[in-house]
């Protein structure tokens, strides 16, 4: 295995081939090499894949609720300027709306009337830690977005209010800023760090190739996989070998 690069950590964009190869993979290998990278707070705990079988990675763009009290509330009318709708509109493909509700299972980030504008802009999905609505109208009507939410709820915004959009959130425990990677499938969703999402890509994808060569090997000679696993160097360095004689 390579030695752990050294990090510049300053946000940068993240091109969509690199979103690709983290969608290609599954989200515990993703996680893996995040921790391996040095970002081991990187779960958002307590969401699940309401979307089961939907894969999803993709740029964040934040959203943070507040407790209602009535100064936020008037500093933030309901309207097209609003933080939830300024935030939505900076979503399109490749990105994922990521909302702050302190894992409030009672207000939900939108239904389906407001998510119309993540359906319009081809948006990836949403990830809320809080609740979300209306799922079977998303179902029913294609709407074509990943859900990753902590609960499901008919309430609307009864205890918070969309206040701030553009900032570092708290997800299930786990910091998100914008332009970081949400990765997830129907074992979880992570984040992952903009300015290391290129070498978590590149390393989680040659870990699961490594996995999988030695999974070969463990049935071809019938032996416990305690024998190859967890993989060693030596496994990382016979697999590129192999990997070259075949021309892969």
């Amino acid at each position: 295995m390579a030695d752990i690069p050294t990090f510049d950590m300053k946000p940068v964009h993240v091109p969509d081939e690199v979103l690709e190869k983290l969608k290609s993979i599954p989200t515990a290998t993703v996680y893996n090499a995040v921790r391996y990278f040095g970002s081991p707070l990187c779960v958002c705990e307590g969401l699940q894949n309401y979307t089961m079988g939907r894969k999803l990675a993709a740029r964040a763009k934040t959203l943070r609720f507040l407790p209602n009290r009535p100064d936020i509330m008037a500093e933030n009318p309901n309207g097209p300027e609003s933080p939830e709708y300024r935030a939505m509109g900076k979503c399109g493909p490749g990105d994922v709306l990521v909302a702050d509700i302190a894992s409030d299972v009672k207000t939900v980030v939108a239904g389906d009337v407001k998510l119309l504008q993540l359906k319009m802009n081809n948006a990836d999905g949403v990830v809320i830690d809080g609740a979300i609505r209306d799922l079977d109208v998303l179902r029913d009507e294609d709407y074509d977005l990943a859900v990753y939410a902590t609960a499901r709820s008919l309430h609307g915004g009864p205890t918070a209010t969309p206040a701030e959009e553009d900032v570092q959130v708290n997800i299930g425990g786990a910091l998100v800023r914008p332009g970081d990677v949400l990765v997830g499938d129907d074992d979880g969703v992570i984040v992952v760090p903009s300015w290391m999402a290129a070498e978590v890509a590149d390393h989680a994808i040659e870990h699961e190739e490594v996995e999988n060569y030695i999974k070969t090997k463990i049935e071809a000679e019938n032996v416990a996989p305690g024998t190859y696993y967890p993989p060693q160097p030596e496994s990382f360095e016979e697999w590129r070998r192999v990997k070259k004689e075949r021309g892969l």
